[in-house]
């Protein structure tokens, strides 16, 4: 068990770095984005499947992986290995589909689905599925070692491929299964180059080798397998044969491989040192291929940073044009201004003052003439909002479009070129608030209690009509039409009359302020319609600072743990 301080220190170093690299975020469709992934895979794979289970029991049974060519034999040679079928073999290809997993009964309970390879549904039936386990008990199988028949590592089948290579990385040993005529290919030897590189143990096995011309063969691949750093390596030859009536190889060509497992699992020392040394050069690789990871996420940062800087950009100005133009006149026109011109000819700015159902009606009803204007000031305001934020929406949209990653959101986002489908509802709901807030104003500067139920019995009043167009007016600074202007002085003067220049001012400024404050909400929202999209810069870095800092850690912690030491002192 991991009671030992190095060994427990490293298990907890390992399984952070775990954590830490499932969680890299690798939202965005970048240039590097699928190698990024594979790095990920790659040593979430082996760190989950062979490395935090080991630490957990390093006393645990040997995991030996078969892994090798299409048509190297594979099959054959497990099942003559174990003495009965176990893996279908045959001239089809893939052959292999479901991995099959065999062991003494006694070591059962070890390669259960939560411990060894754990993503992988475990099976007892042949079900040719890929990703799952077919699971098999067999007194043949000397206790302390498993053999485990993987998928062609060269496969045309792609989810074949990326098992066998997620099954390898998860072996305490390689037995490494080509033949004569496929061991100078160059997919085996790439595998054995990386296992080679995380200091894995492996034996190679020549397969289906012909009478003539062995010695020389093997020979050959010895050199192939000395030059790329496999010397100390097992080499077995086993020579074309034919196979007896259920499907196995003579004992004499499979006997030495047999009689060299069934010596390791009596070799409790030798098991263990050929585990300690997968164990340390695995761990080895995988904090290399973190920090490799950890570089890739610049590129993730550097796009989340260029996506985000656009959008706050493109509604930082929507927010700020909109706000400008809800108070340059602008929304003074049309019908807007015709509104508002009636209620000035009705004289109902001469007094603001009082109850409006007090006030001398001239003409007509201006109770009625301000609940138009207050009604017409509303539509013109939630149409600038909307105007402005569909506007924004298309440049937002033409700034991402520059991005490798922004181009392909667009692609899975297609209604990102318009304002988001509730924003229309969000601006009325805006423009009626804030006119009820006008109205408030009002109501406190009038001497009146401001709470909603007064402001409501009251109904709308000219003089909150007339405090909207002064700041839809700037406060004196309109820059429209000379009748908008003119609309904006009449509506000043007559408030200045009943409330003072200063006081006016202030009660504009007041609401002028809200009014920007509710925009910048409103637009704030609807900017996040594009950056929930992107991952948070700074979380990018903070997590390529975690990953760093977790790989360095490990690093550390196993240079440090001499597993082999802690093995032995376990027996």
């Amino acid at each position: 068990m991991a009671s030992e301080p190095g060994i427990g220190e490293l298990l907890t170093a390992t399984e952070d770095l775990l954590g830490a690299v499932r969680t890299v975020p690798l939202r965005l469709s970048t240039p590097r984005v699928d190698h990024a992934k594979e790095l990920r895979r790659e040593v979430a794979d082996q760190l989950s499947d062979f490395v935090v289970p080991r630490l957990k029991r390093l006393d645990a049974p040997m995991l030996v992986v078969v892994g090798g060519s299409t048509g190297a034999g594979k099959s054959t040679l497990v099942n003559s290995i174990v003495g009965r079928h176990v893996s279908d073999s045959g001239v089809l290809r893939p052959t292999t589909r479901t991995p099959v997993l065999v062991h003494h009964p006694d070591d059962a309970d070890w390669f259960g689905s939560d411990r060894v390879l754990p993503d992988l549904k475990r099976t007892d039936e042949n079900v040719q599925e890929v990703y799952a386990l077919r699971q098999i008990s067999s007194p043949t199988v000397p206790a302390g070692i498993a053999l485990l028949d993987a998928p062609d590592i060269d496969s045309v089948d792609v989810g074949n491929r990326e098992l066998a290579e997620q099954l390898l990385a998860a072996a305490d040993l390689w037995l490494f299964v080509t033949s004569a005529a496929r061991y100078a290919d160059q997919v085996p030897w790439d595998y054995l180059r990386r296992a080679a590189e995380r200091s894995a143990s492996v034996a190679v096995v020549l397969d289906r080798a012909p009478a003539e011309g062995v010695d020389d063969v093997r020979r050959h691949l010895a050199r192939m397998m000395t030059a790329r750093g496999l010397s100390d390596s097992p080499l077995f030859t086993v020579r074309e044969s034919r196979v007896d009536g259920r499907g196995m190889l003579p004992f004499d060509e499979v006997g030495q491989i047999v009689l060299w497992l069934q010596d390791l699992a009596a070799d409790l020392v030798g098991r263990r040192t050929i585990i300690a040394a997968t164990l340390h050069g695995a761990i080895r690789h995988d904090v290399f291929t973190a920090r490799d990871l950890a570089d890739e996420l610049d590129e993730q940062a550097e796009a989340a940073d260029a996506l985000t800087a656009d959008i706050e950009s493109v509604y930082r100005r929507a927010r700020d044009e909109a706000v400008s133009s809800a108070t340059d006149g602008t929304v003074l026109r049309g019908e807007v201004l015709a509104r508002w011109q009636q209620l000035a000819a009705h004289g109902e700015l001469l007094s603001l003052r009082g109850p409006l159902d007090t006030r001398r009606e001239r003409g007509g009803s201006p109770a009625a003439d301000a609940e138009a204007v207050d009604s017409v000031l509303g539509s013109g305001l939630a149409l600038l909002l909307v105007e402005r934020a569909e506007r924004a929406a298309e440049e937002a949209v033409r700034a991402w479009a520059s991005h490798h990653a922004g181009r392909a959101l667009l692609d899975e986002y297609q209604d990102l070129g318009r304002a988001g489908n509730g924003f229309a509802t969000e601006a009325e709901r805006v423009s009626r608030e804030w006119q009820q807030h006008v109205r408030e104003l009002l109501a406190e500067r009038d001497g009146e209690a401001a709470s909603q139920a007064t402001t409501a019995a009251r109904g709308v009043s000219a003089g909150g009509v007339a405090l909207m167009v002064a700041v839809f007016a700037g406060f004196g600074g309109v820059t429209g039409t000379e009748a908008g202007i003119g609309a904006a002085v009449a509506a000043q003067r007559a408030l200045q009359e009943a409330f003072g220049e200063d006081a006016v001012r202030e009660l504009a400024d007041r609401a002028a302020a809200d009014l920007a404050g509710r925009v910048e909400t409103l637009f704030d929202a609807e900017a996040d319609r594009f950056t929930r999209l992107v991952p948070e810069p700074r979380s990018v870095r903070s997590a390529q600072r975690d990953l760093r800092r977790l790989a360095n850690r490990t690093d550390a912690v196993r240079l440090a743990a001499d597993i082999r030491r802690d093995t032995e002192e376990g027996l």
